[in-house]
C-alpha cells in the first residue's frame, strides 16, 4: 500500500464523506453516528471555501485511491488569533496503527511553519485514550478541561482542550 498526503481537491467530495461518515461511527467526532447530513453539493462548496482561505488547510491521506485519513487546520481571521489554527483529525478505523495520523499531523507541521502559524490547538474527547496519546507523543500538551461539554448517549462528556507551539 502507497500512502500520498495531499491537499483536499474538489473533485474528493463524494470519498470525503464517505470517509466522514465511516469516521463518525467511532463515536468520537462531534457529529453522532449517522447525524452528517451533507450533500456531495455542499461538501464540494465547503471544499472550494477552505481552499480559498489564506490560513486554513485541509489534508487527505490516500491510498490505492482510497482516502484513508484527513486532518484540516482552521486558521484564525483576526489580526490577535491569526498565529494560530484549530485542528480535526480523522483516520478510517481500518487504517489505525499504520502512521496515518502522524503523516497528517506532521504535514500540518510543515503548512503551519510555512505559514507563520505558531499555535495549534484542538479538542479531544476525555476518554478517547488512543488519540490523546498521540496528541502527547506528537508534542501536544493539555491546556485544560471542557466540562460537560458534550453529551453522548445522554451522559454529559469532557473534552480537553490541547494545544502545541511550533
Amino acid at each position: 500500500m502507497t500512502m500520498i498526503i495531499r491537499p483536499i481537491e474538489v473533485e474528493d467530495a463524494e470519498k470525503i464523506l464517505k470517509l466522514n461518515k465511516r469516521i463518525d461511527a467511532s463515536g468520537f467526532m462531534l457529529h453522532e453516528p449517522g447525524e452528517r447530513k451533507t450533500t456531495a453539493c455542499q461538501q464540494k462548496e465547503a471544499i472550494e471555501k477552505i481552499t480559498l482561505e489564506e490560513r486554513s488547510v485541509f489534508f487527505v491521506a490516500e491510498a490505492d485511491g482510497h482516502l484513508t485519513g484527513f486532518i484540516a487546520a482552521f486558521g484564525g481571521k483576526l489580526k490577535r488569533n491569526k498565529h494560530s489554527a484549530y485542528l480535526a483529525l480523522g483516520v478510517h478505523d481500518g487504517f489505525y496503527g499504520q502512521g496515518i495520523a502522524t503523516s497528517l499531523i506532521t504535514k500540518v507541521f510543515e503548512w503551519a511553519d510555512d505559514t507563520d502559524i505558531s499555535r495549534l490547538e484542538l479538542t479531544v474527547i476525555k476518554d478517547n485514550e488512543k488519540a490523546i496519546k498521540l496528541y502527547q507523543k506528537m508534542g501536544f500538551q493539555i491546556e485544560g478541561e471542557k466540562v460537560h461539554s458534550l453529551m453522548i448517549d445522554g451522559q454529559p462528556a469532557n473534552e480537553y482542550y490541547m494545544y502545541k507551539l511550533v
